[in-house]
């Protein structure tokens, strides 16, 4: 605990829980106070373990097609996720991660299947990064990403949740319905699985038409 009070709230419509506390920080002050050296302690996934299960995850559904689909991994930290499609055949894998100098420059062209994983709750304005995002989106092309949303008593629960967590950086808490409306202004659809994997697209692709339930 610093001592540093974070306050959230909480939209009456769609039920997005979000705090406004760092909407003025710079890069550079999120990468002195959150995304440190000492970030791994409070997530230890996020270095390797989260980035190669969700690299083998996409590799298990769009392998048949590796050689021709362009990835691009929007918020991808290190680099680990493409390091892995790219040794599994993907011809085409890159990172960007505004808060990662190596990985700051924004890349050319379109991708045909766009990632960001666990990236959305720390997102101080998640409706410009969505449109971010949708900058580098083939037509059609698919946004693959992760971010848990919040569970059905939240209202018992409140900042208890243990995903309200702004050490982590966690500013930004989705219900299904706030998820659903922040894409739908771009006229994407959202399909979730397990709560935390969402694909939001226009057109979905055939291979993974049985999402679409």
């Amino acid at each position: 605990m610093s001592g540093v009070p974070v306050y959230y709230r909480r939209c009456a419509e769609c039920k997005f829980i979000f705090t406004d506390a760092f909407d003025d920080w710079s890069i550079e002050q999120f990468r002195t106070y959150i995304y440190n050296d000492d970030y791994k302690l409070v997530d230890h996934e996020y270095v390797a373990d989260r980035p190669r299960a969700n690299a083998d995850a996409v590799a298990r559904l769009w392998g048949a097609v590796k050689t021709e689909t362009r990835v691009l991994d929007y918020g991808g930290g290190n680099g680990t996720f493409c390091a892995v499609l790219r040794d599994a055949g993907f011809a085409v894998a890159l990172t960007f991660d505004p808060l990662v100098p190596e990985h700051a420059t924004p890349p050319e062209g379109k991708f045909d299947l766009v990632t960001s994983f666990e990236t959305f709750e720390h997102m101080p304005d998640p409706a410009a990064a969505i449109a971010s995002i949708l900058e580098f989106a083939a037509e059609p092309g698919i946004v693959l990403f992760s971010t848990t949303l919040q569970p059905a008593d939240i209202e018992t629960q409140r900042l208890n949740w243990w995903y309200a967590a702004p050490r982590n950086g966690h500013v930004s808490l989705f219900s299904s319905e706030a998820l659903k409306r922040a894409w739908g202004r771009h006229g994407y659809r959202v399909a979730t699985l397990a709560n935390s994997f969402h694909f939001a697209f226009r057109t979905l692709p055939p291979l993974l038409a049985h999402v679409d339930k």
